[in-house]
């Protein structure tokens, strides 16, 4: 039994397999025919059926969703909820309902993604100037179609465009929607095909049907006459370029700027941001805010609040006292999202092919476009009324003997002889015998009769003007024209982006101003660095370092000065005040190997001050030399933060001091003093001044065998009680052994 069903089931798989031609086998297939067999046809699905834009100005899944609240009865009727338009568009669109009730959302008034929405919608649809706003479930939202749809849907039902059968040829949709404006530039689009995209700004109604009826009537006119430029729905300024918005208009591509709104409120000392660029969010903008005040590049701000509610959005920035909010503006154009490049793709599909189009090729295209939809429409009426026409001089025929007709149809035997006896008795053709006798007995009389073929003068002279129009191209033109003025009067806004001129923007890309206020300086030999400021100082002064560390160099100065840090692997590392948060005695402070980024190992020997490079340096080496370097030799063109070579690498450095110039060289006296206790006193002006950063410099102090410099300071007054003994002359010289009597006066730092 058992090895009968064991045969049994071979004999299955045996037939399976043999089913399966090939079922198993790998077969090797070059990389060009998967590509072709495989990647091409979805790549062209994407690009044709589903990511970009036509000359309607709609992507499928758009033309999908309006026509099928359409023929729910969605642009007169009332709003319905969201999940029912989504379940009727998944009889067009076999995707899944989310993907369907996002593509929804965007098309909403309640989002303002788009300037002139085409759905009417209640609930909450979330906002495209936010990351976090979400939209509401289908079941909870309702929707309409917006009245400017009805310029879509007016003539779609008089053979405008072709029609195609769904996915399960169920029922038929448009290929295009007659649009009786160029919607493509009203509106913005993205999509993101297979190689290729689409970016198309939005553009004023009012100014795109105004140009287009300037092309309309010229095809050489001016665009800028007109158009002036984008319109975003979210406002904001337009940076105006007049070479940008040309290469826009001429080619499709090229990038605009737009920059936010805002308005000062002096009594609370407050900025509030009220208009962003179409390509961020409020959370986007927040935090940036948040991470340039966290580095220490925004210090002008004192708090931040997202205030934005069912009046619209607001960011709201609370100053600092004294800052000049015009200037802070700026410096969050330069560095946020506040400002930002939307840059333009006008890739359209034209005739299933995708083609990067200027606004004037555009709209010539558009205007192809709607000839065509007014040609056909005009042909539709005429053939309705030559039909009717046709009908009516049939009952005139009638008219001339009543009573013989209703004889004919009383005498005929037979219902399905009445046709032709109408037709052999009156001389008329079928059609005209078949309206005929489907006359209401009540209406067979000469009254309504003659009130019927009165119509046939009116209907002859309906049908030669619109034999007229299908003959002339300019008449067509003019219909397009009526119906594009009749769109600005019904739609028309106000421009949403206003201009602000780049000439009136020159100091926007200049250094940004730092903030320039009293601080104390601190560093310590271990490394670490404090900026205090001398209010926090007085209700702390206790410094709070290492147990194995001290304080090495401290100088009060301004904030905005700059900081030149010297390590003892021959670098030196640039930064500014400004770079380093304001602390409290009461901390550790910034460790500046860490903080600047010091190579493995590197350690900070000494920092330098200054203003404008002026000055010169002093290097004291272990062995006896002293170099002097001017200051402008570390100034760089470039913001360089690391140079090498900062000074010699021929002996170890045990001090580097700063002196400001000529007359000063005289006057600042500095002490050397080596392992053999001996001191010498000498003028800074009796060093000669080198060009080159690594010089070996001079040699100041004579040193016997196994002899080092050791400690260099700045001499004070009162130092010694016979400086006279340790100060030279000339040099090199050995200098003095110290005595006992200014062991115990001697000063040091």
């Amino acid at each position: 039994m058992a090895r009968k069903k064991q045969e049994e089931t071979s004999t299955r798989k045996v037939t399976v397999n043999a089913q399966i031609e090939g079922a198993g086998i790998v077969v090797d297939q070059p990389i060009t025919q998967t590509i072709e067999q495989n990647y091409m046809p979805y790549a062209m699905s994407v690009i044709i059926s589903r990511a970009l834009p036509e000359i309607d100005g709609f992507k499928p899944s758009h033309r999908k969703i309006l026509y099928t609240m359409y023929k729910m009865g969605l642009l007169t009727g009332p709003k319905t909820k969201s999940a029912n338009i989504v379940g009727q568009t998944m009889r067009l669109n076999p995707h899944g309902d989310q993907a369907i009730y996002e593509t929804m959302v965007r098309l909403s008034r309640g989002c303002e993604a788009l300037l002139h929405p085409y759905i009417d919608s209640k609930g909450n649809f979330g906002k495209a100037y936010s990351r976090d706003m979400a939209y509401a479930a289908s079941r909870y939202t309702e929707a309409k179609l917006d009245p400017i749809c009805g310029e879509f849907f007016r003539e779609i039902d008089k053979d405008t465009v072709d029609f195609v059968p769904n996915y399960d040829n169920t029922m038929k949709e448009p290929v295009l929607l007659p649009a009786t404006f160029p919607s493509i530039l009203v509106n913005s689009n993205v999509g993101i095909a297979v190689s290729m995209a689409s970016n198309i700004c939005p553009f004023n109604l009012k100014e795109l049907c105004e140009t287009t009826i300037g092309l309309l009537k010229n095809p050489d006119y001016v665009l800028e006459d007109t158009l002036l430029g984008p319109d975003f729905p979210g406002g904001g300024y337009l940076v105006h370029d007049a070479a940008a918005l040309k290469q826009i208009f001429e080619t499709g591509r090229g990038s605009v700027k737009v920059r936010g709104k805002y308005q000062y409120d002096k009594s609370l000392n407050c900025i509030e941001i009220t208009q962003i660029p179409p390509t961020t969010t409020i959370e986007a903008i927040m935090d940036k805010i948040v991470d340039l005040i966290k580095q220490g590049k925004l210090r002008e701000v004192a708090d931040m609040r997202d205030e934005t509610d069912l009046s619209g959005l607001k960011i709201t920035l609370d100053l600092k006292r004294g800052v000049d909010p015009d200037k802070l503006m700026q410096k969050l154009f330069r560095l946020t999202p506040l400002q930002d490049n939307f840059a333009c793709n006008f890739n359209i599909l034209i005739a299933g092919q995708p083609r990067v189009m200027g606004v004037r090729e555009i709209l010539t295209e558009w205007i192809a476009f709607r000839m065509e939809c007014v040609r056909r429409r005009v042909y539709f009426d005429l053939a309705k009324q030559k039909e009717k026409l046709h009908l009516l001089k049939g009952l005139q025929k009638i008219i001339l003997d009543i009573d013989k007709a209703i004889r004919i149809v009383r005498e005929t035997q037979e219902e399905s002889e009445v046709v032709m006896n109408l037709m052999i008795g009156f001389g008329i053709d079928e059609t005209q015998a078949e309206y005929v006798a489907e006359i209401k007995l009540r209406h067979l009389n000469r009254e309504y009769i003659l009130k019927r073929t009165e119509e046939v003068e009116n209907l002859e002279q309906s049908i030669a003007q619109m034999e007229e129009i299908l003959n002339s191209p300019k008449k067509i033109k003019g219909i397009i024209i009526s119906e594009l003025k009749d769109v600005i009067k019904k739609y028309a806004k106000p421009r949403q982006t206003q201009f602000v001129f780049s000439e009136d923007l020159e100091d926007l890309d200049g250094e940004e101003e730092t903030p320039s206020y009293p601080v104390h300086l601190f560093l310590t030999r271990d490394g670490y660095f404090k900026k205090i400021t001398p209010q926090s100082l007085r209700m702390s002064g206790e410094q709070k370092i290492k147990e194995t560390d001290e304080i090495l160099w401290h100088h009060e100065t301004m904030s905005d000065i700059e900081l030149l840090f010297f390590t003892d692997q021959q670098q030196v590392y640039k930064t500014r005040a400004n770079e380093f948060e304001d602390t409290k005695a009461s901390l550790l402070g910034d460790y500046i190997p860490a903080k600047l980024g010091f190579d493995e190992n590197e350690k900070v020997l000494g920092m330098v001050l200054t203003k404008d490079y002026t000055g010169n340096l002093l290097f004291f080496f272990e062995n006896g030399k002293v170099a002097k370097v001017p200051l402008s030799a570390y100034e760089t063109k470039t913001k360089r933060k690391k140079l090498s070579g900062a000074y010699s690498d021929k002996s170890p450095l045990i001090a580097i001091f700063e002196c400001k110039g000529l007359e000063e060289d005289e006057k600042q006296e500095f002490v050397l003093t080596s392992t053999a206790k001996r001191k010498l006193l000498f003028h800074a002006g009796m060093i000669p001044l080198k060009t080159t950063r690594n010089t070996q410099g001079v040699q100041v102090m004579t040193l016997k065998k196994n002899q080092l410099a050791e400690k260099a300071e700045p001499y004070l007054e009162g130092m010694f009680k016979n400086p006279h003994r340790y100060q030279v002359k000339t040099l090199p010289a050995l200098g003095a052994l110290l005595r006992e009597e200014d062991l115990g006066e001697q000063l040091t730092l």
